[in-house]
């Protein structure tokens, strides 16, 4: 069996690396008793196939996480059963089952909304800026990718852009290329600062449709803050 997992990363845990979530995922599951099966090979590993990175210092309403079980669980148990498990900050939303040859996460989610605070910026001045680049046709920006630098059009990676008084809410694609929120601001204005950087969806195609990879409701930029152990903000 097969189970999908959304999940929160929020508070202090933003500061754990993708890999340290990784970690923190096969200790609880093994500790809630959870059965998952391993690779084979000299050093067989967990079973487990994480969605797209969150940078570090990113927090997020939705996570995801694929699972492949060598027993069977129920799903809608899934989330309770884990946990007791899992640091403050990491809340296991939901869970289902996914059938054999579903794409992965890395191949399904082509884009993600982002709600960035930049507590400096005047809402005016984020309007205007928003606008601004929506009305180009290009925006060219230099990023990192595999330790060497490259030019990118961040233009073609913007979905949309909505000031919403001093946050920023974008939409940024996933694929075919890429654009990272700090290289969003990095070629909107150099000098923005971003204080919190929150990711709310993440979105694929099916049949044309726009939807996520499991719906979890109607989530807001603070959502999910009040399930158990899940921290609006760090201190």
């Amino acid at each position: 069996m097969k189970q999908r997992v959304r999940f929160t990363k929020l508070g202090k845990v933003r500061f754990l690396s993708h890999r340290d979530i990784a970690r923190v995922w096969e200790r609880a599951l093994r500790r809630a008793g959870v059965r998952v099966a391993y690779s084979e090979g000299f050093s067989p590993r967990p079973r487990l196939s994480f969605g797209l990175a969150l940078s570090t210092g990113y927090e997020s309403l939705g996570e995801y996480l694929d699972i492949d079980l060598a027993e069977e669980v129920d799903p809608d148990q899934l989330p309770a059963i884990v946990a007791p498990s899992l640091p403050t900050g990491i809340v296991a939303q939901v869970a289902i089952v996914i059938p054999p040859g579903t794409d992965s996460l890395q191949q399904a989610v082509t884009s993600s909304t982002w709600r960035i605070d930049l507590p400096a910026v005047a809402p005016g001045d984020l309007i205007a800026a928003a606008e601004r680049v929506l009305a180009l046709d290009t925006l060219p920006v230099t990023v990192e990718r595999k330790g060497a630098e490259a030019q990118l059009d961040a233009r073609l990676a913007i979905v949309g852009l909505t000031p919403l008084g001093s946050v920023l809410e974008a939409e940024l694609t996933t694929q075919p290329r890429s654009l990272r929120p700090a290289e969003l601001l990095r070629a909107v204005d150099p000098m923005w600062v971003a204080g919190r950087v929150l990711r709310t969806h993440q979105w694929t195609s099916v049949d044309g449709a726009r939807c996520e990879p499991i719906p979890f409701g109607d989530l807001g930029a603070r959502g999910a803050t009040s399930a158990p152990h899940a921290e609006a903000r760090a201190s």
